[in-house]
């Protein structure tokens, strides 16, 4: 297992990684749904730091496959295997989401993640072995991946209430290997291929954004035929999804990581910014869900809060993308004011009778804005 070439031509996902990104989707709609259920009960603040938590774990071990597979990808049966039991990992994680989420149950999100951290732990030490001129870097990264694990599996003995400060701990730590672990020398990753991972998984939360809002809509539709609102609303997420689509993709973001991004003090940032990306897009789903059965079950929340569900999700992702993917190809002021100010209307959106309407307006005009000068 040597470091594969930084240049090789037509560097593209395997079916492998389509496959593990597949089975991701299972945890992702959990933590969408969950979700969804704390918007609807009103628990705005809890559900998102829940969801927030959640999906880092998720987003965590995404993350850590993408960038060791774009370094490390013989294509054995050894490396397909270990790659398998990553996904079963996935699997029992994604089964203990709504345990996780709802009752605070982290015993079996804890073992979904321990499959996933040793195996990924033996795929660095098998690195180690066969790359002598990375061998610090990859061991620095095994020993960083074993000893978090530790620190995750210790947490489960800890009391329930002085956990969270515990978690917020380990998030640091997780991401703080890394930083530490490259420091020694920088893994062999493609540019091309790790645009095209991050590209791909951006449509899998955009696709279960849409399921999400879908399913909601067309049961409020059942509920209650042809509301206003209702039109207004699932007029308002379709808009919404085409033009996050187009946002993300308006630039290509190889070019970034080819020549821009290649150093550390850029390239994690751009890594790491992705988190609330992956993550506003899938509560994006869950706020569109939760609006639609807050018109036709009329919830207990007020209407500011629950158009708020709508509009934070659409504000952060648009803040985020700028700063990743657009603002470093902007060079000129004039081409970064707009979305700021379109961020912040959107916020106020949260305040109008067709949050979602309006939102998806206000997207659609920024989407002209950062694609009529390029053409």
């Amino acid at each position: 297992m040597v470091g594969r070439n930084p240049g090789e031509p037509h560097r593209s996902a395997t079916s492998l990684e389509l496959f593990f990104d597949l089975c991701f989707v299972v945890a992702v709609a959990q933590a969408s749904t969950s979700l969804r259920g704390a918007l609807e009960a009103g628990d705005y603040t809890g559900g998102a730091l829940r969801f927030a938590l959640i999906f880092f774990t998720i987003w965590w071990a995404w993350m850590n496959f993408t960038w060791f597979a774009s370094a490390y990808d013989p294509d054995d049966v050894p490396y397909r295997l270990t790659v398998l039991v990553q996904i079963t990992g996935s699997l029992v994680l994604a089964a203990g989401v709504r345990r996780a989420f709802e009752d605070g149950d982290l015993h079996v999100i804890t073992l979904g993640y321990v499959v996933l951290r040793t195996a990924l732990a033996a795929l660095w030490l098998r690195a180690a072995l066969s790359d002598p001129a990375r061998r610090k870097t990859t061991l620095r990264f095994a020993a960083g991946v074993t000893v978090c694990q530790l620190g995750w599996v210790g947490l489960l003995l800890v009391p329930v209430p002085v956990r969270l400060p515990g978690i917020v701990a380990m998030i640091v730590a997780e991401v703080s290997v890394p930083v530490w672990a490259q420091s020694a020398g920088m893994t062999p990753w493609h540019p091309h291929h790790i645009a095209e991972r991050y590209e791909l998984f951006t449509l899998i939360v955009l696709g279960e954004s849409v399921a999400a809002a879908t399913v909601a809509v067309r049961s409020a539709f059942e509920r209650h035929q042809g509301t206003g609102s209702l039109y207004a609303l699932a007029a308002g997420g379709m808009l919404m999804a085409y033009a996050m689509w187009w946002l993300y993709f308006a630039r290509p973001a190889h070019t970034l990581l080819a020549t821009t991004h290649q150093a550390h003090r850029r390239r994690f940032p751009w890594a790491y910014g992705h988190y609330l990306i992956f993550a506003s897009a899938t509560a994006e789903g869950a706020g569109l869900a939760a609006y639609a059965d807050h018109i036709t079950r009329h919830t207990w929340a007020s209407p500011t809060a629950a158009g708020a569900a709508v509009t934070v999700p659409a504000a952060v992702f648009l803040i985020t993308v700028w700063m990743v993917h657009l603002r470093p190809h902007q060079r000129r002021l004039a081409e970064r004011i707009p979305l700021p100010v379109a961020a912040v209307g959107i916020l106020v959106a949260a305040r109008s009778p067709a949050p979602a309407l309006l939102t998806g307006v206000l997207l659609a005009g920024v989407v002209a804005l950062v694609t009529v000068p390029s053409r």
